[in-house]
Parts: C-alpha cells; sequence; structure tokens
C-alpha cells in the first residue's frame, strides 16, 4: 500500500494547534466531553488483559439493541479503532488493485483515500450543490462494475448534512442483489438526525455493511471506539481476522467507557440535539442574511458544506489566511474534500453559541476583505 497523508488530517486543527484558534468551526462533531461526564462502573478494578477479540460483548448487545431492528444481533457486531478502524478493515479486507469502488462524493477522507492507498480503481458519484447534493441512483448503478467489490455512501452525509431518504438506501439493495455486489453505509451521524434514526444499514441484508463510531454524536473521540455491523457470517469472520491481524483486540479501558457513553444514549441525544438545532437555526440565520453565502441546508449531522457567492477573481487562499489569521477562525476548506475552495465545512456544534456567531461573523468579515 502506498500511504499518503490526507489534506484534512495535515491541516487538522489538532496538527493546525488548538492554541491558534479563537473560534473553531472546523470540528465535524458535538463538542468534546470529560471522563466525568459518565458513569463508569468498577474502573478501578477492571483487569488489563487481552480483550474479547469480537468487543466487549455488553458493548455488541447494546449496539445491536440500538440499531434499530431484532435482525441484528451482538455476533453481528465488531468493535473497532473508531470508524476510521472499521472503514480501513473493510477497504483492506474487500480491495485490492484488479478491484473496482464506486463512492459517493465528497466524502469522508478515510473512504477515499485507503482505497487509493491499496490501488484499486475507483468510480466517483459527484453529488452537485445544484441538485441539493441529492445521490443519483440510476448513476452509482451505470458505475457498477463486474469486478465492483462494494458501493460506499454515507449517511447522514459527510460534509453536506445532507441525508438520503430511507427508500433510496434500500434501493442500493436492488443494485447490489443484481450485480452481486457489497453497500457500505458510513452512518457515524446517525443518531444525530433531526428526527427519528434511520434502522441501521445492516439491518436490510446481508450485502450491508453499516459503520459507526462514538466520536460525532457523543463527544468522545478520544476512546477510539467505533464498530461494523454485518449480517454474513463469512464477512464477519474476514473483518474479525483482519483485526486480530493488525491489533489483536480492542481497549478494555476504552470499551468501558463506550458502555458507560451508549447506556445513557436516549437521554443524552434528546438534550443534545436540542443544542444542535439552535446552532443550525444560528448558522441558518447567518446563511439567509450574507449575500455572498449559499447552501444547501442539511438534513442531519452537526456540519454543512456552504459555498461562497463571489466573483472570479475572490482569492480563496487569501479568504482562509484571513479568516484564521485576522478573524482567528477556522473552517475546513472544500479541498479537504477534494471541492473548490470556495465551499467550506462549517461543524456548528463543537463551538459555543457565542463562538459560533463570532466565527459566522469572522468568516463574513474575511470575504469582504477579498471583494
Amino acid at each position: 500500500m502506498k500511504y499518503v497523508r490526507m489534506i484534512l488530517e495535515e491541516e487538522s486543527p489538532e496538527e493546525l494547534g488548538y492554541e491558534k484558534i479563537k473560534y473553531n468551526l472546523s470540528e465535524s462533531s458535538i463538542s468534546d466531553r470529560k471522563f466525568g461526564d459518565f458513569n463508569v462502573e468498577n474502573l478501578d478494578d477492571l483487569v488489563l488483559l487481552y480483550g474479547e477479540h469480537r468487543g466487549d460483548k455488553q458493548l455488541r448487545e447494546l449496539i445491536a439493541k440500538q440499531s434499530g431492528a431484532q435482525s441484528v444481533t451482538a455476533d453481528d457486531v465488531l468493535i473497532c479503532n473508531g470508524a476510521a478502524g472499521a472503514l480501513f478493515i473493510i477497504a483492506t479486507s474487500l480491495l485490492d488493485k484488479d478491484s473496482h469502488l464506486v463512492v459517493v462524493r465528497p466524502n469522508y477522507a478515510t473512504n477515499i483515500e485507503t482505497p487509493r492507498a491499496i490501488g484499486c480503481e475507483t468510480t466517483y458519484i459527484d453529488l452537485k450543490f445544484e441538485e441539493g447534493f441529492k445521490v443519483d441512483l440510476e448513476a452509482i448503478e451505470r458505475a457498477v462494475r463486474p469486478n465492483t467489490a462494494y458501493i460506499s455512501v454515507t449517511c447522514p452525509h459527510n460534509p453536506t448534512g445532507t441525508m438520503m431518504t430511507w427508500d433510496e438506501i434500500v434501493g442500493l439493495k436492488a443494485i447490489a442483489d443484481k450485480h452481486d455486489c457489497l453497500v457500505l453505509v458510513d452512518e457515524t451521524y446517525r443518531d444525530l438526525t433531526y428526527g427519528s434514526p434511520y434502522p441501521a444499514a445492516a439491518t436490510i441484508s446481508d450485502r450491508f455493511i453499516s459503520v459507526s463510531s462514538l466520536s460525532k454524536a457523543y463527544g468522545t473521540p478520544g476512546i477510539r471506539l467505533g464498530w461494523l455491523t454485518t449480517r454474513s457470517p463469512a464477512l464477519y469472520r474476514l473483518f474479525l481476522a483482519a483485526k486480530e491481524q493488525i491489533g489483536i483486540c480492542g481497549s478494555v479501558v476504552d470499551e468501558a467507557i463506550g458502555l458507560a457513553v451508549l447506556k445513557e444514549r436516549d437521554n443524552w441525544l434528546a438534550e443534545s440535539n436540542k443544542r444542535n438545532l439552535r446552532h443550525l437555526g444560528i448558522t441558518r440565520d447567518w446563511v439567509n442574511s450574507d449575500p455572498y453565502v449559499e447552501w444547501v441546508e442539511p438534513q442531519g449531522g452537526v456540519v454543512c458544506f456552504p459555498r461562497l457567492k463571489v466573483p472570479p477573481t475572490f482569492n480563496a487562499d487569501e479568504f482562509y489566511r484571513s479568516v484564521l489569521q485576522n478573524h482567528h477562525t477556522y473552517v475546513g476548506a472544500g479541498n479537504w474534500f477534494e471541492m473548490s475552495k470556495l465551499h467550506m465545512r462549517i461543524g456548528f456544534a463543537w463551538p459555543t453559541e457565542d463562538e459560533l456567531r463570532k466565527g459566522l461573523a469572522g468568516i463574513s468579515a474575511a470575504v469582504r476583505e477579498q471583494l
């Protein structure tokens, strides 16, 4: 494999240095939480042994229970090192240089860069702002080839916050059945929908693989806990073999914390999502009030992907420099997602309300400096 650092990671706030950012609008999650926020039972007595290779059974049972359908059991859930670890296991298990992949783009960088490192051929289904970033199932089917290993989609979508309908996700089953391929649904933002969450996509059939984590909706990216779900015993065994060869098992400490986090799931989401919607409203008011900004309003998640309405002479590089240096605000530039720098990803749930308002004002000021 030929690894190349992802732009998104090279320019991440932790790489830049949090001390250089006053208004951090680049994060793609809710605000980070502390260990003391959770009731982690008997951590002092936790034996630091090799954990169960599949992941703590009680944790897997809870994830299965929260999947939205009885068809998923604990034996279908594999605990991984974050969603990124799950995606890496899937890509390296299913792809090689002779494989073909269909990816809806823009997308989270790992869904694109790991297949590139493997060297497989990829067909991109590019979402268009003018079409509301709507996924075209017919375009996906046209892209499928005899050697297509899987179709990769995200819902809710990162970075746009748009969503496929449930019928559209289910519609991928007919394509996968017809062409004998799999469907990967990165549903890391599933619990951050603005209504009732969809069931996990793996509930649809054994051709579907779901991936999620505790990083985005629960503010615990530091414990590096995610999972993949598949109802195919053969796929599960393959993915388990990959996990064992990469790291044998997960951290028993992380899994104990993760269990405590998910035990509070319903109460936490009920309160957290209220705050997320308030921050979405602040962002909506800003977009509506600034004639140089337009967006496709998100339907889920805590990120949006607005576009600047500016003349062709607009200097996007100077804009980003000014946003950070003059207005102490950081956003995710469009090129993080292989899109024009006139797009930017804004994470509206991580900052405080005051920080969000001031960061958005800094973006508007920096735009006008380049006009």
